[in-house]
């Protein structure tokens, strides 16, 4: 298959260009003025993913906050991206120089056309079009106490330590902020000083543990003992709050308590011998406590480090990084230069400085030993610039800023070092002073570590990114400036089938809001191609699985160098996973949840695969507690969704297969169970029996709908079940977990209880076509008018209490009289005057649709009902939409691994110890790296497989490769 002939589209697109059905109200950030500094609200549709990450507090706050940031090469210009995509109230970038060739190779915004021109002004007209939101100026003049003044936090990433210096007296002066940043070839540095005391609002952002309550003791070290369906969560030193406690009711009114754990589902809470007798009842809830963290100034710090432990391989190499930066800045300021790449003379030099440097320190920073090894391999590569490098520390970075200005998630305290020595080639020789020099070349950056000959390798290189979202987008942006798939045989092919929404734009930086509804992959590759316009890459618009498979075929995995996943599904990744295996092609592997991430390598014949191990499935909500017993507003949330499924998707799909094939109704007869009865009852619901002529018939439903969930089924319920019901061991039946409910008589002056009307009835009628209305007054007229018969509850009423009981009735053989019937009840498709029927599919980004109208709605009644907290539509939304947390500078990180290990991949790294897994969490924070667990060998006769003739012909599609050597009589079997 040439390379050139695969068609850019297969399928059609995901997501179809949405039609709005009316006005909507719509919160902005700014009051929907670009460029504005009113950050009264947040606009939602933007910030949504972000929200979930830090909540509308800390978006508040970062609204307030005016930040600096100094240096626009490549590191600057990644903290300023992911500062600006996250919203503050401004952004100014400061830098005095002018752009040279070598900075393109990291830093995104620079053209080569631009060369010569000034960093600060080209930055701020690319930076100012990623969120209107963000006032965003530049600055070129020399930085000054006066000025410094106007700022929360001030970043620097391109200073002398005079420069620090200065700059750190004024920030602890003025109660600004401070963070130094530096990226020297593999190596990166991190300071942060937020001050003398810090607060710390929330350390983990993670939301409060909860757990329901079986007893507690009345004693001096009063024992709660949790009930034992989920372990309690808390750990040593957290504090609790307590609520709908019977019997020991101090608690509830109490001030947060510090507890001590004594196992999975008991702690101890302190004196309780003061409160009355424990009955029944009760939440035990996690409560936020703020903490203190103190900085020193980075005069003192230079001398007594704190050094955030990371890669624990390297746990020594922190002190040896932190004097090596402060010999670097000595060898500067008397050679006048950077030490030159691989330079064995600069090299030496370099070495005896450190020694010289690290004598005369005083405190702690002083070390026993200098590595003399590291601080000449420092100095080989000090002068490289690599965007993976720069993505990675500039991710990190912003993330401190956000820290700094919304007081969530615990700071770095107080210097982070980190390097990535293992993507340089095992044999070193080949990096000479001559072969890594500059060329004059956009890429001198990555010349200066890895060599012109590596870099060629890179320009040849034939990668295929699967998705072009936020995790493309990084990728595609890394690998552009990297020079992959740049050269004459190489080439980069990217396939998303979605296209733009607006929700995206938040983090996904290749895009504008006039992208908006374009195709993703499309896009992107527009917007590399600006960066670097040597790369070649072809945008497609497939999606990966079988149906694809005719493309993506032998022809085209057998050119591919690797593939790199950007998707946002297991499945689909599970599927590139097997194909890379069938294939023997190298993966990397990634994935972001909030502030959260991880990358995995797969290398084959070395690593196990991605599908080799599985996170366990999610717990499922049982049956029972959904449809009777709810007891947490994930449940009633999740009741909510099968609710909006059942009335305006499924049914009305049914109806409309009724209409369009004549062969619905024999098919549907032959279902198990009790199938073809629900299936069938629904379409004669949907055709007669709730069929509405118009918007005031769709009110009248929508208002017999209300009365039957949230008073008529609840009644019932009581009725089987009432409040001192006792079981068959005489233990109250209504004891928790299972919250004992009350029916809810309909109200049109309460706000949810008209909510749920207008959006059930605006739903039903997009379904037959009719014009949805938005008017409280009219809707308000009209449920009014509707007269509801008085519900009395019927005896011999079935109510399963198990899930055992609730699959039996499911499982029942088909009642065939029942069937018959409902057959002879429908009514002839001619009769229906070519009626359609526009079944409804969940979508929770459109504010205009009514979904998450109805959604929120539905759960909050029903929460009522059962005495549960509400949620509210941006919670509902997280919950019930299963939206995944997102933030750039996770992002951002995470993709700069990613590619650290792409170096990997094209040196040609062979060993298991070259390569790094790693999970990090940018909250606590946290970096965690691992070597990647080894495939897995299994010797097994060759007999099993006679027809295996060579070591490439017998494959398979799971995660087991079997290979049989010509002429051998053993089959080893690699688990990838």
């Amino acid at each position: 298959m040439s390379t050139g002939g695969i068609p850019s589209s297969l399928s059609p697109p995901a997501k179809r260009k949405k039609v709005s059905l009316g006005d909507t109200n719509v919160i902005d950030m700014a009051d929907g003025t670009n460029g504005s500094n009113n950050h009264a609200h947040i606009d939602e549709s933007l910030y949504s993913r972000q929200l979930y990450v830090l909540g509308h507090e800390a978006m508040h706050r970062m609204a307030t906050a005016d930040v600096l940031i100094s240096g626009m090469r490549g590191l600057g210009v990644e903290v300023a991206k992911n500062v600006i995509l996250a919203g503050v109230r401004s952004v100014t970038v400061h830098d005095e120089g002018n752009i040279v060739m070598s900075d393109l190779s990291s830093q995104f915004f620079f053209r080569e056309e631009e060369v010569g021109q000034s960093r600060a002004d080209i930055c701020v007209k690319r930076l100012g079009e990623l969120n209107s939101y963000v006032p965003t100026t530049a600055s070129k003049d020399k930085l000054t106490a006066e000025f410094i003044k106007k700022f929360k936090v001030v970043v620097l990433t391109s200073s002398t330590l005079d420069e620090q210096l200065q700059i750190s007296k004024q920030c602890r002066e003025n109660n600004i902020a401070l963070i130094i940043a530096s990226n020297r070839g593999l190596f990166g540095q991190v300071f942060c000083d937020f001050g003398d005391q810090f607060t710390v609002i929330d350390t983990t952002g993670d939301a409060p543990q909860t757990a329901m309550i079986a007893s507690i003791t009345k004693d001096e070290q009063g024992v709660v003992t949790c009930l034992d369906e989920v372990r309690h969560g808390f750990v040593d030193g957290d504090y609790v709050t307590f609520s709908e406690v019977q019997g020991m009711e101090e608690l509830n009114s109490a001030e947060p308590r510090r507890i001590e754990v004594t196992g999975p589902y008991t702690f101890k809470i302190g004196d309780t011998r003061g409160f009355s007798d424990y009955k029944i009842g009760g939440i035990a809830t996690e409560a936020k406590m703020p903490k203190r963290v103190h900085f020193e100034p980075l005069e003192k710090a230079l001398n007594e480090p704190l050094f955030l432990e990371s890669d624990f391989s390297k746990f020594d190499r922190p002190p040896q990084l932190h004097l090596a930066y402060r010999t670097l800045h000595e060898y500067i300021k008397k050679e006048g230069c950077l030490p030159k790449p691989w330079c064995k003379t600069d090299g030496d030099k370099f070495a005896e400085l450190a020694a010289e440097i690290n004598s005369s320190v005083i405190g702690t920073a002083k070390v026993d030993e200098v590595d003399g090894k590291l601080m000449r391999q420092f100095a080989n590569i000090a002068a490289g610039d690599l965007c993976p490098m720069d993505a990675f520390m500039g991710g990190v970075v912003a993330q401190e800023v956000m820290k700094a200005v919304s007081e969530k998630f615990h700071p770095i305290v107080q210097w982070f070092y980190f390097d990535a020595l293992e993507c340089l080639p095992c044999d070193r020789s080949v990096l000479t002073e001559e072969n890594c020099a500059p060329q004059g070349s956009r890429y001198d950056g990555q010349i200066a570590v890895f060599g012109r000959d590596f870099q060629k390798k890179l320009e040849g290189q034939k990668w295929f990114v699967v998705g072009a979202g936020a995790i493309g987008c990084e990728l595609l942006k890394n690998f552009a400036l990297m020079g992959l798939g740049c050269g004459r045989d190489g080439k980069i092919f990217v396939t998303d089938m979605d296209l733009i929404e607006r929700s995206n734009l938040n983090r996904q930086f290749l895009f504008r809001p006039w992208d908006v509804q374009k195709a993703k992959s499309v896009t992107a590759a527009e917007a590399v191609k600006v960066m670097n316009p040597a790369i070649n890459i072809v945008p497609q618009e497939n999606k990966v699985g079988l149906e694809t498979e005719g493309i993506y075929d032998d022809d085209f995995f057998s050119q591919l160098n690797g593939v790199a996943n950007a998707l946002d599904n297991i499945d689909a990744r599970l599927y590139m996973d097997r194909r890379c295996v069938f294939y023997e092609k190298p993966l990397l592997e990634s994935g972001t949840l909030g502030t959260k991430g991880n990358t995995q390598v797969v290398i084959p014949h070395l690593t196990e695969s991605y599908g080799a191990s599985q996170d366990p499935p999610e717990k499922e909500i049982p049956i029972c507690t959904l449809k009777n017993f709810p007891n947490a507003i994930e449940h009633t949330l999740q009741w909510a969704r099968d609710l909006f499924a059942g009335l305006f998707k499924q049914a009305p799909e049914n109806a409309a297969l009724y209409l369009m094939d004549p062969t619905f109704v024999d098919r549907t007869c032959q279902l198990p169970g009790s199938q073809p009865v629900e299936a069938l009852q629904s379409v004669v619901k949907a055709l007669v029996e709730e069929r509405p002529e118009d918007y005031k018939d769709c009110v009248k439903w929508a208002r017999h709908l209300f009365g039957e969930l949230y008073h008529n089924q609840i009644a019932q319920l009581l009725y089987n079940f009432p409040k001192d019901q006792l079981t068959k061991e005489g233990a109250p039946f209504w004891a928790p977990p299972k919250r004992c409910p009350h029916p809810l008589d309909f109200d049109s002056t309460n706000k949810t209880h008209l909510d749920f009307i207008i959006s059930a009835a605006n739903l039903k009628a997009v379904i037959y076509g009719l014009q949805p209305h938005r008017d409280l007054d009219l809707v308000k007229n009209l449920v009014d008018s509707v007269e509801v018969p008085t519900f009395v509850p019927q005896s011999g009423v079935r109510i399963a209490v198990t899930d055992a009981e609730a699959q039996a009735a499911n499982q029942g053989q088909t009642d065939t009289e029942t069937v018959e019937d409902l057959k002879k009840s429908l009514p002839p498709v001619e009769s229906l005057g070519g009626l359609k029927i526009f079944p409804q599919e969940f979508e929770k980004d459109d504010d205009s649709n009514f979904h998450m109208d109805f959604i929120v709605s539905a759960s909050n009644l029903r929460a009522e009902n059962y005495g549960i907290a509400p949620a509210d539509r941006h919670k509902s939304k997280l919950i019930a939409g299963k939206i995944i947390p997102a933030i750039s500078t996770t992002t951002s990180v995470v993709f700069g691994l990613v590619s650290l290990e792409l170096y990997k991949i094209v040196q040609g790294h062979s060993k298991l110890e070259d390569f790094k897994n790693s999970f990090i969490n940018l909250t606590l924070p946290l970096f965690v790296y691992s070597y990647p667990l080894a495939a897995q060998q299994k010797e097994i006769s060759n007999s099993l497989y006679r027809n295996t003739k060579n070591e490439k012909q017998y494959r398979t599609n799971g995660p087991f490769r079997r290979i049989v050597k010509p002429n051998s009589t053993k089959e080893k079997v690699f688990k990838r």
